[in-house]
């Protein structure tokens, strides 16, 4: 059951689970969930009531978490800004060229920058994307591979599919991420 307190001006959500317990019980994780475990027969209203003698603490520690969560702002794809590949931060480096002394465009990770060489730079999203999907079928391949094909009997899997989640996604789903889709072969 999920339910709120309101602190002030901040609103708390929580998740109540109730179990076979003596003492009531609040968690705050790194994911920012407010879990609370709360014997059987405690009522909502008194759980609520320690939640609000608990909240500058359950504040804090939200405050805590959210200062190690990724600032996701929009990308623009222009130099200078930053990027994130394998847990560190690159700068963008938009590298235009004229015809001829390259052959095409291409991404490349150099030192503390992602260097990126086209003659058009309204290409650059579409090239970043791209460099990101290519080195995450890399990265998948070789650290899941393994554990899919140990799996492969037991859930039929043929096919596996990648898709980055669009930029500015309102669903459910992280901002750009990885996902792979399953597909079932009978």
């Amino acid at each position: 059951m999920t339910d709120f307190i309101e602190y002030g001006s901040k609103r708390i959500d929580f998740r109540l689970e109730y179990s076979d317990r003596r003492t009531l019980g609040i968690t705050v994780t790194p994911d920012l969930d407010v879990l609370v475990k709360a014997p059987v027969d405690t009522a909502v209203d008194v759980i609520k009531e320690r939640l609000r003698k608990k909240a500058p603490w359950i504040i804090r520690q939200l405050s805590f978490f959210l200062s190690f969560q990724p600032r996701l702002t929009d990308r623009k794809f222009i130099g200078g800004e930053t990027h994130l590949y394998l847990g560190k931060q690159y700068r963008l480096k938009v590298i235009s060229y004229e015809s001829g002394i390259m052959s095409g465009d291409s991404v490349k990770l150099k030192g503390q920058f992602l260097e990126v060489y086209t003659r058009d730079n309204t290409k650059v999203k579409d090239l970043v994307e791209a460099w990101y999907l290519n080195k995450a079928k890399v990265r998948f391949h070789e650290i899941a591979e393994p554990l899919f094909n140990s799996f492969t009997s037991k859930y039929n899997l043929s096919l596996i599919t990648y898709h980055l989640s669009p930029i500015n996604q309102t669903d459910a789903y992280p901002l750009g991420k990885l996902y792979c889709k399953r597909t079932n072969h009978s």
